[in-house]
């Protein structure tokens, strides 16, 4: 996977808000996995590609702690990172802050995925996607080595 991801970026949609015209809870899971996704085109493995590849990776679990409120007409800025990785499942973490002040943090939150393959069953992608292994491994490596620093 590439070292250096750019964020994702999301304008706020107006049907996305409530009656106070603010974003609607629900929606923030969303944007995770927007986020997930474009990383993953970033990292040179895009989701579609993947999954014509014959690998799934659902989402286990979410985890969401919502700081601050977001208005209609602002922007988003969501950064991701891959928190650990076991061979068969992975986690992320993701802080979704104002696109123009990153010191207002509006979400902090987790996701944990697993793979599968096509019949639903776990995949050891060490075996059957050893280039996928060896990406995740890579970036699970280089942040070992930054929380060691």
């Amino acid at each position: 996977m590439k070292k250096e991801i750019k964020p994702y970026y999301h304008k706020i949609q107006y049907y996305e808000t409530d009656g106070m015209r603010i974003v609607h809870h629900s929606n923030y899971i969303r944007w995770m996995e927007e986020t997930r996704t474009d990383y993953l085109v970033q990292a040179g493995f895009p989701y579609d590609v993947l999954e014509e590849r014959g690998i799934l990776f659902p989402v286990l679990s979410v985890s969401c702690d919502y700081k601050t409120a977001v208005p209609f007409g602002g922007t988003v800025k969501i950064q991701m990172q891959l928190d650990w990785f076991d061979g068969l499942r992975y986690g992320v973490s993701y802080i979704m802050t104002d696109a123009d002040d990153e010191s207002i943090v509006h979400l902090t939150g987790t996701t944990t995925h697993c793979f599968l393959n096509k019949d639903l069953r776990p995949m050891r992608i060490k075996k059957e996607a050893p280039d996928v292994y060896q990406a995740f491994c890579e970036y699970a490596n280089e942040l070992r080595g930054m929380a060691a620093k």
